[in-house]
């Protein structure tokens, strides 16, 4: 079973066999657990059998993301060199919006009162010259215990190449301490670079009470339902660890939904033998988009949660962690809109969840939802949203939509949904853009896959205003996250910083690095499963002298094992070349973090047989829809998806519906329907009502 925790809705997908069995419930903040529980015993009915038979979970979540967003972690400490108590505060000193002369810093996750200091120094090369000074230690530890903290962050400068001074706070304040929570930044993030470590090292300490206490209740309650079967989480880097890796490194957890979906799309990728795929994954809260290249996810070692300003690197809360790397933005379902100060519609990303929800839900939302607007231009039936389980109330939708936009913008309730759309496809087109030039890629190269409850509504016109031709939405799309889980290997990717120059390698150290690391990813996924295949995968972060940042090298076992500083060169300027068009002649280059992931074997997937399109799909009568490219309401042919047969065609204006999404086909696409279940989108060649531009 693959459970999907959302901001708005919990995914649960039961695979019994070949056959899978879905469904969408409302997300109860309060105790998420509850959610997953009844999910599982509505898919369980389905497939009529009970909770007991269920040999193995894998669960994904938003709960560390959501608690770092809105501040409700754990009373938590920080321990730091002596000097380097505001380094969390006053962040990298860079401006990410240049010209803002009124820019203002996110706050730090904690205040300075909860940041300690301890005289100890251990230098950039891992010697010690300044020796910890066991009786301020002492002094340290009491004070820790009379303010009563619940977890400590320990982050000490250049502990990433010798961890000796952490590990005696540790033992420290273990002894007195023992029920206080400890997370030491040498494990957490071992990478050079005090603020990206010290502030992931506190945001590990700031949930990990709160993440043991969800894990520790989730599985008291299987436990109570018979379910008596391995659980594991979904991490950022796309791959399966332990529940108990999880709860002692929760920080790894952030983002694991969304990885889940990027690792669905890259199946799909692979049984369409699509090597340029972007992958669109649209909730009730959120929007991803990730670039897929040769059927695996791009991946990152440095990500931002939170961030203040939209698309601007820099202003969020970073956190240094193996992560597939993708841009999110506030543009779900369930995001609301208003007017800004110069009368122009704004969306998100403040959502209205699942409690009170949209307007049109009827559980107390006022404020008009993206939802909201999707309703009032035809693209939902209220009738029959999430498979009929909730009923859909127009008159509440429009009755928000005039409220906060209409009555300001002077317009009907239809015009104000259609702006409202309008800027949420060309925020997240923007999105898409943005993601697109920084890695050097064109997207009308790509193929689109979409999935999440919400994406298949808007999908079609993000591909007119991205200039991409095809259009994949795979079967049980509304649950793809939770599909994904299922797909996804068991993993670990260990890091470590070991600063050197290509020009001075040395290649036992290397070798001697490399293996370690690769040791300890194997233990992790050696925890999950002891009897499989294990493969290892290698990276190098690469920067030519003087640059301030790196990019990924991957390294093949036998490189890892022997290096070579100029095979090792000619890797680097061949990566360096297809990002920036050119290299550095005659600059040294410096490798400063090395990796090596251990993985069990992708899944196998059968190569799909496309069909060529055939007969018209049987459609169940019409309704209006406005068709934002033409700007009109269109008559939109009605097609229940599981009536489709393969090769069967529907041409646009249309709507596809099944019970956990829907999908719009603008006048300018037509579906065909693949043997695998895909609805495989394409622009119109003949009878083509209107190109639309």
């Amino acid at each position: 079973m693959g459970v999907d925790i959302g901001g708005t809705f919990t995914d649960v997908v039961l695979e019994l066999d070949q056959a899978q069995f879905s469904t969408k419930v409302l997300t109860t903040y309060s105790a998420p657990e509850d959610a997953i529980i009844d999910g599982m015993h509505q898919v369980c009915d389905k497939a009529g059998i009970t909770p007991a038979d269920i040999d193995q979970i894998i669960h994904g979540t938003t709960l560390a993301t959501n608690a770092l967003i809105e501040r409700r972690g754990a009373r938590t400490a920080l321990i730091t060199t002596a000097g380097f108590r505001d380094v969390i505060e006053m962040r990298t000193e860079s401006r990410f919006e240049q010209y803002d002369l009124n820019l203002s810093l996110p706050d730090p996750l904690l205040p300075r009162q909860q940041r300690y200091t301890i005289t100890e120094r251990i230098d950039a090369r891992g010697q010690v010259p300044i020796e910890l000074d066991s009786a301020e230690l002492d002094r340290l530890v009491s004070q820790i215990e009379e303010a009563g903290y619940e977890s400590v962050a320990i982050g000490l400068i250049h502990s990433y190449l010798n961890d000796a001074h952490e590990r005696q706070v540790q033992q420290a304040l273990a002894r007195r301490l023992p029920q206080v929570m400890i997370s030491l930044s040498s494990e957490v993030s071992p990478q050079m670079r005090e603020y990206e470590r010290f502030n992931t090292v506190v945001a590990n300490a700031y949930i990990k009470p709160l993440m043991k206490s969800y894990l520790g209740r989730l599985q008291g309650r299987l436990q109570q339902e018979k379910v008596d079967c391995p659980v594991f989480l979904m991490h950022s880097g796309g791959g399966i660890i332990s529940i108990e890796s999880a709860a002692e490194f929760p920080v790894r957890l952030v983002e694991s939904g969304p990885a889940g979906g990027a690792v669905f799309a890259a199946h799909i990728a692979a049984r369409y033998g699509l090597d340029k795929v972007l992958s669109f994954d649209m909730g009730g809260t959120t929007a991803k988009i990730c670039l897929i290249k040769d059927q695996t996810p791009k991946t990152s070692r440095v990500f931002e949660v939170a961030r203040t300003y939209r698309f601007k690197k820099g202003s969020g809360m970073p956190i240094s962690i193996p992560v597939i790397d993708m841009v999110e933005i506030g543009a779900g379902g369930g995001s609301l809109a208003s007017v800004d100060a110069m009368r122009q519609i704004r969306v998100g990303p403040q959502s209205a969840g699942s409690e009170p929800g949209p307007a049109c839900y009827g559980r107390g939302g006022d404020k008009p939802a993206v939802t909201d607007a999707d309703l009032v231009l035809g693209k939902l039936d209220p009738d029959n949203f999430a498979g009929g389980s909730i009923a859909l109330q127009v008159e509440r939708s429009s009755e928000a939509l005039q409220a906060e936009l209409g009555q300001v913008l002077d317009m009907d309730a239809q015009t104000a949904a259609y702006g409202l759309v309008e800027v949420v496809d060309e925020n997240m087109a923007n999105a898409a853009r943005v993601h697109a030039v920084e890695n050097g890629e064109d997207l009308a190269e790509y193929t689109m896959i979409a999935f999440g409850g919400a994406a298949p509504l808007h999908a079609a016109r993000l591909c007119e205003k991205l200039g991409v031709e095809r259009l994949l939405v795979p079967p049980g799309a509304g649950v793809g996250s939770a599909i994904g889980f299922l797909r996804a290997p068991f993993s670990f990717e260990a890091n470590r910083s070991q600063y050197m120059k290509l020009s001075q390698l040395d290649p036992e150290r290397v070798s001697t690095l490399l293996q370690e690391l690769e040791n300890e990813a194997r233990a992790f996924v050696r925890s999950c499963d002891e009897q499989a295949e294990i493969l290892a995968e290698f990276k190098a972060y690469m920067r030519y002298s003087g640059q301030g940042w790196e990019i990924p090298i991957a390294l093949t076992s036998e490189q890892a094992r022997q290096p070579d500083a100029a095979t090792y060169l000619q890797l680097f300027e061949k990566s360096y070349h297809a990002l920036f068009g050119r290299t550095v002649e005659g600059m040294d280059v410096e490798i400063t973090v090395w990796a090596a992931n251990a993985t069990t074997p992708a899944h196998s997937v059968s190569p799909v047989q496309l069909a060529e399109a055939g007969a018209h799909a049987r459609t169940q009568g019409t309704r209006e829809v406005f068709d934002a490219a033409l700007g009109e309401v269109t008559e939109a042919a009605v097609v229940l998806r599981h009536d489709m047969q393969a090769g069967q065609c529907v041409k646009g204006p249309a709507v596809i519906t099944e019970d956990e999404t829907t999908i719009i086909i603008p006048a300018s696409r037509q579906g065909i329907r693949q043997p695998d279940g895909c609805i495989d989108l394409m622009p119109q060649v003949e009878g083509q009502r209107r190109r639309a531009s």
